[in-house]
């Protein structure tokens, strides 16, 4: 990538140009808008875990003033709406495609967790559709339920489904197990390290919510949507519809947060576009706080063992993965992929481990089904790989640090073909971790640990380094690995006849400043004021098609289809300007906005080509179309490795178990960055969030009756700014890139695979004098308060 030419390019800390919106009140967000003549959806959903619908009653309710109709899954399936499609049917060891059961919009014949739809009611206001959703009277058998992981595979358990035996969608293999078995038999050294990576629920600070609408005169289903994906999600909602994708007009606006959970298509869209067909009328639903704790998918929820062996001076032979992941009741629309992606592709890490293997059993349970969130599958395997080394640090009677700076890639086997087959194309793994203990000040730690213990606290230091993967593709392995789904971006650039530049873009913004982003490309490329560039997203209408958001891809993948339609509106207008200027086409510089023929002073602004292509009266008309515009699409040859060390301090006080995180610091490379300031918005929301895994969340099931004890804010624990440092963040340069044109990496999701297991490295750590050798993630301090009273 060129260096920065203009004051609001590519590499320039320029301030979110979207803000100005969000600030005053003017976003346009899905709830805030009302469509004439709408009405209003409440969904039924059960409230056992696992049941058969007996009876549906709805007379009562259609008797609720304001009530106009009530729905079931009976009614939607005898009309021939299908299931919800799936975007990764997984493949196991022997090459069986996963078991990938139906799931309805409404549940038909029987529920399986706590909070599945079985009934819409549809009213003029959503207090009359409280009222009549209240009113619905359902009949359930209660069955006996499996919830947690180990009770689902026990002997005698409960099947959710009949084709999932012993309840496994699938179990798959990886890696070499025959060379991992050799190296472990001969290894100096053996740690093994059982651990748990806590299921939660994403709470974006937008609910769920949609509109959804449809002519009848034009035979056309209308969807104002909060969703990360809107092309991918008109493509399953018209196959789940039984309609051509021509008729389904999806518009995702403003987006307030999405981390994944917005990702998936989920039951209440496809029905509420049926129902909206059915009635004629549009339908506004808008998701609760507390119902997105059983509406929504949520996350993590592994429990793993994992072993590395070593030889007599401390370097990794090889990695042994035994692992239990928890989709829930249904495969969801990504479910499968947190539990493969991250340990098929990143186990390794950024050392030097010559074998790996693992395995892998997916399980059915009756509780929400899960799906990605934040690093989906990246967080998890970061988490034990870290875990593990340090134990096996304590273990040699090494320090974490040397038993890492012993086992870093080094810069000059670059490009790095990781033992899971994936090539590492850039980075220098050393110079991060040693400039992220510089960052912070690890030689001092020893000091501010005895001042700590004067006060009566125990202080810890803990480090973490990770590899990303992000971007997604390309599109034709990940078809062949199960992905429905496309991985290509798609980008449109309009030269305006006023100069002024509009980009219409697949991919979507729901929080990371990809509006901006873009625009600084386009300022670069260009030679445009920043308050020229206009940047469009989430209409279905408005481009072929995009992938969305998803995966840390939007500025790595929408960025590089975005430079490509850039290139061929520069050279339309290098033909245009040729023809005003007279010369070759290949005479022409362009630089700064401006075509000048090279060697002389004769010049034409591109603002002068757009005009001129607009209005064509001194125009080679018989040679060029007007207008001045153009689109491109770009699928990733490969995927990026951004990586990084992150460092965190917790004091703990021995009498309470209270925990305090005293400091964190993370030194990162996301290769070329684009503008400094968002990347470091994007790393400390993503710090913030791991630490809020770590530290408070975690989704309680009762045991037996499998109801979510942690169903609101009053019981799951988010972290508030209390419970967060100041952060300290730097990036370190000089390793773009080389497989896409940006040279970027994605910074994104970095943040949720550093921050757990850097602090419960330091929780341990701190806890020493107490013989901890592990604790599961979240620390609490009743957690930590018990773990000192045993210890003592």
């Amino acid at each position: 990538m060129e260096p920065r030419k203009h004051s609001n390019g590519i590499g320039s800390a320029v301030r979110r140009t979207e803000d100005a919106r969000f600030l005053t009140g003017r976003g346009r967000y899905v709830a805030d808008a009302d469509v004439p003549g709408q009405t209003h959806a409440v969904f039924v959903r059960s409230p056992h875990s696992h049941a058969a619908i007996l009876r549906i009653d709805s007379s009562a309710a259609l008797r609720v003033p304001g009530v106009i109709a009530v729905y079931t899954g009976e009614e939607i399936r005898a009309e021939g709406v299908g299931v919800l499609e799936i975007d990764l049917v997984a493949r196991d060891h022997e090459g069986r495609s996963m078991v990938a059961p139906a799931r309805r919009a409404l549940a038909v014949e029987r529920v399986r967790y706590v909070g599945e739809p079985v009934a819409i009611v549809i009213a003029e206001s959503v207090y009359s559709a409280k009222d009549g959703a209240e009113a619905v009277e359902v009949d359930y058998e209660e069955l006996p339920a499996a919830i947690g992981l180990e009770e689902a595979l026990a002997d005698g358990a409960p099947r959710l489904w009949p084709e999932a035996v012993n309840n496994i969608a699938a179990e798959v293999h990886y890696g070499a197990p025959a060379a991992v078995d050799a190296a472990f038999a001969g290894a100096a050294h053996r740690v093994s390290l059982d651990l748990v990576n806590n299921r939660v629920a994403v709470n974006p600070i937008e609910p769920r919510a949609a509109i959804a609408r449809y002519d009848a005169l034009e035979d056309r289903y209308r969807l104002y949507v909060s969703h990360q994906t809107p092309f991918p999600l008109r493509t399953q909602l018209a196959a789940t519809l039984g309609v051509s994708e021509q008729r389904l007009h999806v518009v995702s606006p403003d987006v307030g947060g999405g981390f994944g959970v917005k990702g998936p298509t989920y039951p209440e869209e496809a029905c509420l576009l049926w129902a909206a067909r059915r009635l004629r009328r549009p339908i506004r639903w808008v998701c609760e706080r507390c119902e997105m704790f059983l509406s929504d998918a949520q996350a993590r929820d592994h429990v793993t063992t994992i072993e590395l062996a070593l030889d007599a001076e401390g370097r990794f032979l090889a990695l042994r993965v035994r692992d239990l992941a928890n989709l829930g009741a249904y495969l969801s629309s990504y479910g499968a992929g947190p539990p493969l992606v991250g340990q098929r592709n990143l186990l390794a890490g950024v050392y030097r481990t010559p074998h790996i293997a693992g395995k892998v059993r997916m399980v059915f349970t009756n509780t929400v089904p899960t799906d990605a969130y934040r690093a989906p599958g990246r967080a998890e395997c970061g988490y034990m790989t870290e875990r593990v080394i340090d134990v096996a640090a304590r273990e040699l009677g090494l320090s974490p640090v040397e038993l890492r700076r012993r086992n870093l890639i080094p810069p000059q086997s670059m490009p790095y073909r990781s033992p899971t087959g994936v090539l590492y194309d850039s980075g220098d793994f050393p110079a991060v971790f040693e400039k992220a203990l510089q960052h912070a000040d690890w030689a001092g730690f020893e000091q501010r640990r005895a001042e700590a213990q004067q006060r009566n606290r125990l202080r810890g230091l803990g480090i973490a380094c990770y590899i990303d993967q992000t971007g997604m593709g390309p599109s034709r392995v990940l078809i062949e690995r199960g992905m429905k789904i496309p991985s290509y971006e798609s980008a449109l650039v309009r030269m305006n006849k006023d100069g002024g530049v509009t980009v219409v873009t697949g991919t979507h913004s729901h929080g990371q400043g990809l509006e901006t982003a873009l625009a600084q490309i386009v300022v670069e490329r260009l030679g445009v004021a920043l308050a020229d560039v206009e940047v469009l997203h989430g209409d279905t209408q408005a481009l072929g098609y995009g992938r969305g958001t998803v995966g840390a891809r939007s500025l790595l993948s929408g960025g590089a289809a975005l430079e490509a339609a850039l290139g061929k509106v520069i050279e339309k207008g290098r033909r245009i300007a040729a023809h005003t200027l007279e010369c070759a086409a290949q005479d022409l510089a362009f630089e700064d906005g401006r075509y000048t023929i090279r060697g002389t002073d004769r010049t034409v602004s591109l603002g002068e080509v757009a005009r001129q292509a607009y209005f064509p009266g001194d125009f080679p008309i018989e040679e060029l179309e007007p207008g001045l515009e153009d689109t491109a699409y770009w699928d990733p040859k490969a995927v990026a490795f951004p990586n990084g060390c992150h460092v965190c301090e917790v004091e703990i006080d021995p009498d309470t178990g209270v925990l305090t995180v005293a400091s964190y610091a993370c030194v990162d490379d996301f290769g070329n960055i684009v503008n400094p300031l968002i990347v470091s918005g994007q790393v400390h929301g993503g710090v913030a969030q791991g630490l809020g895994q770590a530290l408070l969340e975690q989704c309680h099931y009762e045991s037996t009756s499998g109801q979510l004890l942690t169903g609101s804010l009053m019981d799951y624990c988010l972290p508030r700014a209390d419970n967060l440092p100041s952060f300290s963040d730097a990036t370190v340069s000089g390793q773009p890139c080389t497989t896409n044109p940006l040279g970027v990496k994605g910074c994104g999701e970095v943040g949720t695979i550093g921050a757990p297991p850097a602090l419960v490295n330091a929780v341990v750590d701190a806890l020493r004098p107490f013989g901890v050798r592990h604790v599961d993630m979240p620390v609490t301090a009743e957690k930590l308060w018990r773990l000192m009273r045993a210890g003592a």
